[in-house]
């Protein structure tokens, strides 16, 4: 009997109503009606503390779902699972203890494998300086040529060229109308000794040096006869030399100018993982004995000055910097003692070491194809064809371990074609 009563009259004993189950609602219509229900059928005997926590955990959930619903916060949310997922660091974390632990001493391993690459490039430095010395006779012969002060031999003279046959052909035709008016123009004409500014032309065509030589500079490199490349002694520090040799000349009277570049070749304490190779660390120049009035690496300027009692105004001259190629020979020094160099200095110097290491890696061992320019095109080659292929030489990578700060350049990978010489 549902609702009834047992027994007879005085003595019925009520029977204990069941709770009337309701139709479902929709979440939104629920919530609110679940927790009146709860509070209106179940608050007898429930602390009022739960009831409360029943709201907020109601409420939380509803505002929960409004914000799942916002596609701006869920991009947001994505975002920062991504960028979460893809960091190493974030990644290494996550490791347990005896994992980092091995992980650590896979990096003692890396320490140790960088102080052997170093070693490798000393013994690298050490070929460099052997087979210098077998380049050198051939270089000597080079300056002999180029001075005039001997003349090649018909064989050494003789080269077939890619168009040889073509330009035969083509100078037989022309060869026989003219012949006669060369051979008066040849008899009136001095024949010219040697190349004439070989060195000279060399810094006009490559545009890394033309930039660096302004118009007053250019009588002077015009007596330059050899530019050398000299490599430190064994035991010595690591280092190499480059010498400008000129013929007596109306500017200066030094018959050799150097410029020393020093380098280092191993791992940096405090940051082992960066080394890649030697380092160009600081370089040295030398003192020019300019001949009176002739030093193109100042000028003079007249400045009017008024004197503050007597209001009178004088003229006075004083010796200012002037932007010339000379200033090669008296860089800016790296700072040893810690202290940063300014950007504009860090420029400099980063310049002037791409500088010294073009002259030893490239124009002085290919001298020939930058006069005629064949090195030129060859570099222009490479860098625009796709994939081409470098081999590991010495590169230089850049400076300091972060952006624009300037502390030294590594050399590795020069960008050089399989063919080049070291």
């Amino acid at each position: 009997m549902s609702g009834g009563v047992v027994g007879g009259h005085g003595g019925a004993v009520p029977e204990r109503a069941k709770p009337r189950r309701l139709p479902l609602l929709p979440q939104e219509a629920r919530g609110d009606k679940d927790i009146q229900m709860a509070d209106n059928s179940f608050s007898d005997g429930v602390p009022s503390d739960s009831l409360e926590a029943a709201k907020n955990a109601s409420n939380t959930e509803k505002l929960t779902d409004q914000v799942m619903q916002n596609p701006q916060v869920l991009a947001a949310l994505q975002e920062r699972l991504d960028n979460v997922s893809h960091t190493p660091s974030s990644y290494i974390e996550t490791l347990p203890k005896a994992v980092k632990r091995r992980i650590n001493a896979l990096k003692q391993l890396q320490v140790k494998c960088a102080h052997i690459e170093a070693k490798f490039y000393e013994e690298v430095h050490d070929l460099e300086r052997k087979y210098a010395a077998l380049y050198q006779p051939l270089f000597d012969k080079r300056r002999e040529f180029i001075t005039g002060d001997v003349e090649p031999t018909d064989a050494e003279s003789e080269w077939h060229s890619e168009t040889e046959e073509e330009d035969k052909l083509a100078g037989d035709m022309k060869n026989k109308a003219v012949i006669a008016e060369k051979e008066a123009a040849a008899a009136e004409e001095p024949a010219p000794r040697g190349i004439p500014e070989f060195w000279f032309t060399i810094f006009r065509n490559v545009d890394m040096l033309s930039e660096l030589v302004q118009e007053y500079d250019e009588p002077i490199l015009k007596h330059l006869q050899d530019i050398k490349v000299k490599f430190s002694d064994p035991g010595q520090p690591m280092s190499f030399v480059l010498e400008f040799h000129f013929e007596p000349n109306d500017y200066f009277t030094n018959p050799v100018l150097t410029k020393t570049y020093k380098m280092k070749s191993e791992p940096d304490k405090a940051d082992p993982f960066s080394f890649e190779g030697p380092e160009i660390v600081d370089c040295d120049g030398c003192t020019i004995d300019w001949k009176k009035g002739k030093n193109v690496t100042v000028k003079t300027i007249k400045k009017k000055q008024k004197h503050k009692g007597r209001g009178t105004v004088r003229t006075i001259t004083k010796q200012v910097p002037n932007d010339s190629f000379f200033n090669f020979f008296s860089p800016l020094r790296a700072s040893g003692d810690g202290e940063s160099l300014d950007e504009d200095s860090e420029f400099t110097l980063a310049s002037d070491f791409e500088i010294g290491h073009f002259f030893r890696e490239r124009i002085v061992p290919r001298a020939v194809l930058y006069f005629t320019g064949e090195a030129i095109e060859d570099d222009d080659n490479v860098q625009s064809a796709p994939g081409a292929r470098t081999r590991p030489a010495w590169r230089i990578q850049g400076l300091g371990k972060r952006p624009g700060h300037c502390s030294r350049i590594s050399l590795g990978d020069a960008g050089c074609t399989d063919s080049d010489p070291m």
